[in-house]
């Protein structure tokens, strides 16, 4: 994990607890609020927490039976098979057929509350997923809310210097003509001013471009109305700084969702292996189904009436066989209550299903899932070993901020004294203009010096308050 300003820069997602909103001035809490609504990232990981929500009701559904019901209606035309009969009939007639059937799983490995398993641990790495997303979402709003205050602290500072210039070209002005000061000394000033002046230009250049890149992050299309609150904040102690790189690291372990991710991964990873030996397991299973049949065709029925019909002689006597058959007429089909129950019919039983050779498909499966185990191992480890850098870096460079914060101030001081003692002996006549313009300018060099020292060591510290857990505010 690279240590970038990216990520120093956390930090102030909470740097401000106060919520101003009006028109289109935002506060940091504003503009953070604002990007999680409307980041597109976020709402694709929150989708992708909805499927894993759906995965895990369909692992749930494994445990019931699977119930299916089935209807068909068809019409026969010339020699077809009475699916009621059995017989060859060349008639025309329709039949409809219902049935029902049901399979449920008795044994097969556990695999169902193996799969159940996995899918909550899916749920939980997706909101882990969902967190860093968030929480990275927020870190890029505050880098860029955090920008446009940094430039704008810068422009006012480089229209106070410039006013200070301004007031001192005219008092340069008053003691020429007084007959302190050569008209001479008037240059160097004119020239300091035309440079302060293009400082000017340059501040609130970067204060447009930088209150344009935080108004795209939160899809803002209105960069002329858009606007940050002013708010300001006092430098915090660098109490984090007495801890240790390692303890840092350690608490860090303890509530990174990058790394609950890969903690929750690794369990992902042993459940597809359990998941995978069910495959070398033999399954029962049960089953039951119902069916039966309607016909629509129309039926013969006797008429109680009997026609004798010959069908020979007695050799020996000569005397006339007859039979009786008796006379019928066509009728329509039985009723449907009366169909339904004479050719229904019922099928049930289990079945044990034991693997013997699938192609070593079952046992690769296993193997993969082993392999994928151990990525994530090596994964997991990496990024502990990542975040460990991470946290030595961000603690050298908060240390180092903070010296160099302080040494900042230091040379203010040092330098504003020069620059008073300066205007008093430029403004006696000792001292020229250009060597007064020489010690204002490293002055005012050292001001803009510290203002950024001040920034940069603010993020350095949050981002190692950060990793620690601490509350992110100042």
């Amino acid at each position: 994990m690279r240590y970038t300003t990216l990520k120093y820069i956390t930090v102030v997602a909470v740097l401000c607890s106060s919520l101003f909103v009006k028109g289109q001035t935002l506060t940091l809490l504003d503009c953070v609020e604002l990007a999680l609504e409307k980041n597109i990232t976020i709402k694709q990981s929150e989708l992708d927490v909805a499927i894993a929500e759906i995965d895990k009701k369909s692992a749930f559904g494994n445990f019931l039976p699977n119930i299916n019901a089935q209807t068909s209606h068809s019409w026969n035309i010339g020699l077809n098979q009475n699916i009621t009969t059995g017989l060859l009939e060349d008639v025309t007639t329709q039949f409809s057929s219902f049935g029902v059937n049901m399979g449920v799983d008795i044994y097969n490995g556990l695999q169902n509350v193996k799969r159940l398993h996995r899918a909550n641990l899916a749920i939980i790495a997706q909101q882990y997923n969902l967190e860093d997303i968030t929480q990275n979402t927020s870190i890029l709003v505050a880098n860029s809310y955090l920008q446009v205050m940094f430039n704008r602290e810068q422009l006012t500072v480089q229209e106070s210097q410039l006013a200070v210039s301004i007031k001192e070209l005219e008092r340069t002005k008053t003691l020429i003509e007084a007959g302190v000061l050569t008209s001479g000394d008037v240059f160097e000033l004119e020239a300091t001013i035309a440079s302060q002046e293009q400082a000017v230009i340059q501040a609130e250049n970067n204060l447009r471009l930088t209150k344009i890149n935080l108004a795209q992050l939160l899809l803002i299309t209105d960069y002329e109305n858009f606007d940050i609150a002013v708010e300001s904040f006092d430098v915090p102690f660098p109490e984090i700084l007495e801890k240790t790189p390692k303890a840092i690291y350690e608490k860090a372990l303890t509530h990174r969702n990058d790394i609950k991710l890969s903690v929750t991964n690794l369990e992902i990873s042993k459940a597809d292996i359990e998941i995978a030996k069910t495959g070398l397991q033999p399954s029962l299973s049960a089953f039951y189904s119902y069916s039966t049949r309607l016909s629509y065709s129309d039926r013969l029925t006797g008429t109680g009436v009997f026609d004798d019909f010959p069908i020979g002689i007695v050799a020996t006597t000569g005397q006339e066989v007859v039979r009786s058959i008796e006379q019928t007429r066509v009728i329509g089909p039985e009723s449907l209550r009366t169909q339904l129950g004479m050719n229904d019919g019922h099928n049930f039983g289990i079945q044990l299903s034991i693997p013997i050779l699938n192609g070593f498909a079952a046992k690769n499966n296993v193997k993969r899932s082993k392999v994928n185990l151990m990525r994530s191992e090596n994964q997991f480890e990496q990024q502990k070993l990542n975040l460990e850098s991470t946290v030595n870096q961000a603690y050298n460079d908060a240390k180092g901020a903070f010296n160099f914060y302080k040494a900042a101030q230091k040379t203010v001081i040092a330098r504003n004294d020069a620059y008073d003692d300066a205007t008093k002996r430029f403004d006696a006549g000792i001292m020229n203009s250009f060597e007064f313009t020489q010690i204002k300018q490293r002055y005012e060099a050292s001001v803009s010096d510290e203002l950024r020292a001040k920034y940069d060591y603010v993020f350095k510290l949050k981002v190692l308050e950060f990793y620690f857990g601490l509350k992110l505010e100042i």
